[in-house]
């Protein structure tokens, strides 16, 4: 196990690792380990009543989209919290609509009208549009210089978009958000975001469809700890290093989500759960991205 790693394991060993544990990002700053995706929660009050559910439980980070159509709800969760703002950390993404036509600003704008706060903690460009990488991720920058966006990032950026992108940026990506789950860890494109500094994020750790949830592999190592198989597949995305962020409306559901700080995967475990890859893709493919 590198160096790198047995002192990241050796963090999550601390009683004080949890849901308000951070890992520094490139532009200062740091973004919550597990966090809350609200994708396909519809209506503002579902909205509202999900996020205020998962900060109640102690949840400091949502992760919401233009397109998800709800951050409206967000922003009034978050409002209603009674949480200090600079203790919750929100991420938005522009769609590719806005990205086509070049309206990156006009979007932003549009965003934080609904969310109704004065910042975003991260704003991502949610898929690569060829042809629009480079000037997108210029647009992002100039929002970075306002000060109401802490930092910025991507999302679904494969290494020839990055590469694209890196030749002409002045800010380095802080985040890549990809799909990222046991069935599918795209490791050179994990250890290319190393090398520059760029944190990855898993959108759909459990994997849509959720036959990754059957595997045999992962329901052994659930058994060994007494814990359930997305408890395990969560636990093994930020001991190596991944931020995260299931999607639930569930309360119950969140709960558990949460409760992998009590527990570590052993080093064969977590190579077991490595050598489950199988590159099999269940979101678009960002090479070839079709809306």
């Amino acid at each position: 196990m590198p160096s790198s790693q047995r002192r990241l394991t050796a963090t999550f060993k601390s009683p004080n690792f949890g849901l308000r544990a951070t890992v520094p990002l490139a532009h200062g700053g740091g973004i919550p380990w597990l966090g809350l995706g609200v994708w396909q929660i519809s209506g503002d009050a579902a909205t509202e009543r999900v996020v205020r559910s998962a900060i109640d439980l102690g949840y400091r980070s949502i992760d919401t989209a233009t397109i998800y159509g709800n951050e409206r709800g967000v922003g009034r969760a978050v409002r209603a919290s009674g949480v200090p703002r600079e203790e919750l950390f929100v991420t938005t993404k522009v769609w590719n609509d806005d990205i086509r036509t070049g309206r990156v600003a006009e979007a932003f704008e549009a965003s934080l009208r609904a969310l109704g706060l004065d910042y975003v903690d991260l704003y991502l460009v949610h898929w690569p549009i060829r042809g629009k990488v480079v000037a997108t991720w210029k647009a992002v920058e100039k929002l970075l210089l306002t000060g109401r966006v802490k930092a910025i990032g991507v999302s679904n950026h494969m290494v020839p978009h990055l590469e694209e992108l890196l030749a002409e940026a002045e800010v380095v990506p802080a985040v890549n958000q990809i799909e990222f789950h046991p069935y599918l860890q795209s490791r050179p494109l994990l250890e290319y975001c190393r090398g520059k500094g760029i944190q990855l994020e898993a959108w759909s750790p459990l994997m849509v469809g959720g036959a990754v949830l059957q595997d045999p592999t992962l329901t052994a190592i659930a058994a060994r700890h007494r814990k359930t198989i997305a408890q395990v597949i969560l636990r093994w995305d930020v001991q190596g290093g991944i931020v995260t962020i299931p999607k639930t409306q569930h309360q119950e559901r969140m709960a558990e989500n949460a409760a992998i700080f009590d527990f570590v995967l052993s080093e064969e475990e977590m190579a077991a759960i490595d050598a489950l890859d199988r590159d099999q893709r269940t979101g678009a493919d960002p090479m070839n991205v079709p809306f």
